[in-house]
């Protein structure tokens, strides 16, 4: 009861790439590159064991972005036509690459780190691939047309994906879906019907990511514009909880989402953000706790699963490992009192 995860992403260590960036180079290249991602990747298990992290993940070491990590192996992306774009609706504007063809997978872009991780920890094992709607929200379209067909290819690959790292031997495949919190529209129109393409056919846990954004300036200066509640999550939880997906992971601590809206999750487990992702705060165990209680009243134990807010990448790497033992200490002193 009350097992801990991650929501995704943690940092690289300095060694590894520029450390508290997004999109940051990394420091090898060749063979090379892949022994020092393992062993940042070996090192964040190892940390996440011993602080009693039940679901451990590779904390996205291998990728230097959370989509760009895995559309950088697919065809039919041109990776030096550059396109201006805006991210979350506006919310930023970047040169990103641009699909001008019929997307295709020729071979598995994450099944080696998967056999990887698999054999460095007994622990249930976590993996997060990026979700179709978000895709399509963080690279430029001149082949579909529209964005609900794009989603649907992705979706197709992405399921294809899925299928085999499930069969690697990880326990919960995560969708990263943070673009459900801005186009909610398209949520219902499409977005869930591309997440059932993609998880069609799993045996393993599925889960969907939900969240207000990495805490960087630009999600935080929005996190600033949306008033004194947040209620995104209010116009997507119905429909993913009637959805064909086991768990959905959302935003909590330090958040202004209303505590009450986790109700409308009744048929799923929830992955309950009790820690920020704040660069320069540890939470106190008593704090972490003091959520997942609060939590409580909306979501039964059996359903719950501390977690992080959001990815962690672009905060200090020290900060990162302290604000994990403080979500699994947290979560062991609620656990005392049920």
């Amino acid at each position: 009861m009350l097992a801990t995860t991650l929501a995704g992403s943690l940092p690289k260590p300095d060694w590894l790439a520029e450390p508290e960036k997004l999109w940051a180079r990394w420091r090898f290249t060749g063979e090379a590159l892949t022994r020092a991602q393992e062993r940042a990747a070996a090192e964040w298990i190892q940390h996440q064991e011993a602080a009693g992290i039940d679901i451990v993940t590779n904390g996205e070491q291998f990728r230097i972005h959370f989509v760009h990590g895995f559309l950088e192996k697919i065809e039919g992306i041109d990776w030096d036509r550059k396109t201006a774009m805006g991210i979350r609706d506006d919310r930023y504007t970047v040169q990103v690459s641009t699909v001008t063809g019929p997307v295709s997978r020729p071979l598995s872009v994450h099944l080696d780190e998967v056999r990887f991780s698999r054999a460095r920890t007994e622990r249930r094992l976590k993996f997060t691939l990026p979700g179709p709607m978000t895709i399509c929200d963080t690279i430029a379209d001149d082949h579909y047309g529209r964005r609900a067909d794009m989603a649907m290819a992705f979706a197709d690959i992405l399921n294809n994906e899925a299928r085999e790292l499930a069969a690697a031997g990880v326990d919960v495949i995560q969708f990263d879906e943070p673009a459900f919190n801005v186009f909610m529209d398209d949520v219902k129109d499409w977005g869930i019907a591309a997440l059932h393409r993609a998880c069609e056919g799993l045996t393993c846990k599925t889960a969907v990511h939900i969240c207000y954004g990495y805490g960087i300036d630009e999600n935080l200066r929005w996190k600033d514009t949306l008033g004194s509640e947040w209620r995104q999550y209010e116009e997507i939880f119905p429909a993913l909880n009637a959805s064909r997906l086991d768990q959905v992971s959302l935003e909590c601590a330090g958040s202004r989402v209303p505590l009450s809206l986790m109700g409308l999750l009744k048929h799923k487990d929830v992955m309950v953000g009790a820690v920020e992702v704040t660069p320069d705060k540890v939470e106190a165990p008593e704090e972490v706790a003091a959520t997942i209680r609060a939590a409580m009243g909306h979501v039964d134990a059996e359903r719950l699963f501390p977690c992080t807010n959001c990815g962690m990448v672009p905060i200090p790497y020290d900060i990162a490992l302290g604000k994990i033992r403080s979500l699994a200490a947290g979560a062991a002193l609620v656990r005392k009192h049920l």
